[in-house]
């Protein structure tokens, strides 16, 4: 679920023609995820909310996608409950990345 509303973020944000790549490699005993994108991108004093509840970004605002804000929220506490972790990078117009790290099972 978390990694299917990233991608329904990126395909929201990433205008037509745009790109969107989900890129999984593992990294020690984790599994990671990324979910690329080369749309609107997140402005840098936006960065630091857009997992709490309710935040929506100005740029998502001025898209008119519609939306709660409540995705992001939504996709750190499904990480979290597994015991994984969520970054994200972002410059406004180049695009963003959001980076899912979740553990592995041991063998």
């Amino acid at each position: 679920r978390a990694v299917t509303n990233l991608f329904i973020n990126a395909l929201n944000y990433t205008p037509n023609g745009g790109q969107i790549e989900i890129v999984t490699d593992r990294e020690g005993g984790d599994a990671l995820i990324e979910i690329r994108d080369n749309g609107i991108g997140i402005e840098a004093e936006d960065l630091p909310h857009i997992f709490d509840r309710f935040f929506r970004s100005g740029r998502a605002r001025q898209t008119n996608k519609g939306g709660t804000g409540l995705g992001l929220a939504i996709v750190k506490k499904i990480v979290g409950n597994h015991g994984g972790t969520i970054e994200v990078e972002s410059e406004v117009d180049i695009g963003s990345v959001f980076r899912v790290r979740l553990p592995l099972p041991r063998a």
